[in-house]
């Protein structure tokens, strides 16, 4: 079973090129323009094991809003698309992951229900040329789009360490959410669908 897809969105405000290999080795190319953002979704590919390709031409004169946000929307519908029925997956699981002083905890749900509580207490406007409060929005258009449940929370006093902790438990808990279980047959749902 081959689990990747590629997604184009244009608009007037950014354009956005993702492929994503779910059963990758972790490569990343990222190029948002946006220099931090790159390096959370390259700590979002290694640890997931998910290969990504992230090309975007945005608005940063204006500033890095829209290709924060139209970035994750676009990764988001990949790996939903990449995931297909989604037939086969464990679907639940958690991870933490500490940086330092830091650490950070994701509870996921692979359930096709978008649904995002992130708890990140960033005290700095900027990370590098990132604006802090696009972090939570990104993580919450990446979910609405991927169809994933997702509790994330952190704690520590180094901004940079949360956030870089906060994807590193995302990608772990991804990874191990959306691996085949062989011994499943079907969606695993009590329901019989997701």
């Amino acid at each position: 079973m081959t689990r990747n897809a590629t997604v184009e969105r244009s608009t007037r405000e950014t354009s956005v090129e993702v492929t994503l290999n779910l059963d990758g080795s972790g490569n990343a190319r990222i190029n948002t323009g946006v220099g931090f953002f790159d390096h959370l979704l390259t700590s979002l590919s290694h640890p997931s094991r998910i290969d990504l390709d992230v090309s975007v031409d945005g608005a940063l004169p204006i500033d890095d809003h829209h290709t924060v946000e139209d970035t994750a929307l676009v990764i988001g519908d990949a790996l939903a698309k990449a995931l297909g029925d989604r037939v086969g997956i464990v679907r639940f699981a958690d991870a933490r992951v500490p940086m330092d002083e830091a650490v950070a905890e994701a509870v996921l749900d692979v359930s096709g229900r978008p649904y995002a509580v992130i708890d990140l207490p960033f005290t700095t406007e900027r990370i590098g040329n990132l604006t802090s409060q696009n972090i939570p929005h990104a993580l919450e258009a990446f979910t609405r789009t991927a169809g994933l449940t997702l509790h994330l929370s952190a704690r520590g006093a180094n901004d940079h360490h949360i956030a870089e902790a906060a994807f590193k438990a995302l990608a772990r808990a991804l990874r191990a959410a959306v691996i085949i279980d062989p011994r499943r047959t079907g969606v695993p749902s009590t329901k019989g669908t997701l």
